[in-house]
């Protein structure tokens, strides 16, 4: 009788659920934010406070954005934040001609976009190498790289802070397009790649696939072991640009600091985005979405005074509300 009760309760649950699944209630939660902020925030309709939360939003959509085909596959990366300070920290050396024995100039700003950016997709690979090719599993594959990752930034920068003066980095950073922040046009680009590939390509369909059920994906001889791979890799990348995105709107790398937490809200905006942390779905308007709330939740509280510790447990609370609400929806 009891189990009846509860299922009753999911069913009314699911039907008070704005339409449109969890990607309504994605688009509901926001929107509530918003109306709250334009309500209760003192100069919340400004061009600055859209620059800002736009500004700070990129990198965790861009991260979240690999994030999210990870997570497809059934897997994870807590990774991403020590690949953001490998790649913040490499960027000063060429740049500055400490590293590959090239001066200052133009092609040395080339080689420090370009990579800091590669070197970072292989490390990505190196965690889709030890996932698919040893059967680790991936929370345990990518805190080799989550502890040592960040070490490796360490070491090469001695642990020091890299502040630079460098019109290329600076232009990443602080440029606009159009009135709008290039970071903000390279964060479209990310997502609007992203959704195409995962809707209207074989490699979305196979990323899919392994995540539903990596063994039928073998039986039906998908090469789950490539896409695996190719799939931190794409994570890796991504999280090479957004350190280089960081550092470019500091002005400075720091090998302590950069990409600092990012997994955390990588995930999070993931999994507020209604993309299931079981694999098999993905939802790259949903992460962008996630994201949005994230950085929305964090400056509402801020500007209302909330400390940072309270912060963390309000986050950590709508995680948990966004998880229970994806098993709801799936339950009978």
């Amino acid at each position: 009788m009891q189990e009846l009760e509860i299922v009753a309760s999911r069913r009314r649950l699911r039907l008070a659920m704005p339409r449109g699944g969890p990607l309504g209630g994605v688009v509901l939660a926001l929107a509530i934010l918003l109306l709250f902020n334009l309500v209760a925030t003192p100069h919340f309709i400004s061009l600055q406070t859209l620059y800002v939360n736009l500004t700070q939003v990129t990198t965790i959509v861009i991260v979240a954005v690999g994030m999210t085909m990870v997570i497809a596959t059934g897997g994870i990366d807590l990774s991403v934040g020590s690949l953001m300070a490998i790649a913040g920290a490499l960027a000063p050396l060429i740049f500055a001609g400490r590293l590959l024995g090239i001066g200052p100039g133009p092609f040395a700003d080339v080689l420090a976009f370009f990579v800091p950016v590669l070197v970072a997709m292989a490390f990505g690979s190196f965690n889709g190498w030890l996932v698919a090719r040893f059967r680790i599993q991936p929370i345990v594959a990518t805190l080799v790289l989550f502890i040592a990752g960040r070490g490796i930034a360490q070491v090469m920068t001695n642990g020091n802070l890299q502040a630079f003066h460098n019109a290329s980095f600076h232009a990443l950073g602080l440029g606009r397009v159009l009135g709008v922040p290039i970071q903000v046009w390279l964060m479209a680009v990310v997502v609007g790649l992203a959704a195409w590939a995962i809707r209207r390509t074989l490699y979305g369909r196979q990323l899919l696939a392994i995540g539903g059920n990596e063994a039928a994906a073998r039986l039906a001889g998908l090469p789950v072991a490539r896409i695996t791979i190719l799939v931190y890799a794409v994570s890796g990348l991504l999280s090479g640009i957004a350190g280089l995105i960081v550092i470019a709107i500091n002005s400075s790398s720091d090998a302590n600091l950069v990409g600092l937490g990012m997994e955390l809200d990588a995930i999070a905006a993931v999994a507020v985005g209604g993309t299931a942390l079981t694999g098999g779905r993905a939802s790259i308007i949903g992460t962008l979405l996630g994201a949005l709330i994230i950085q929305l939740l964090r400056y509402t509280l801020l500007s209302h005074g909330v400390p940072d510790a309270a912060a963390l447990v309000v986050k950590a609370a709508v995680i948990l509300a966004a998880v229970y609400l994806q098993q709801v929806g799936r339950a009978p």
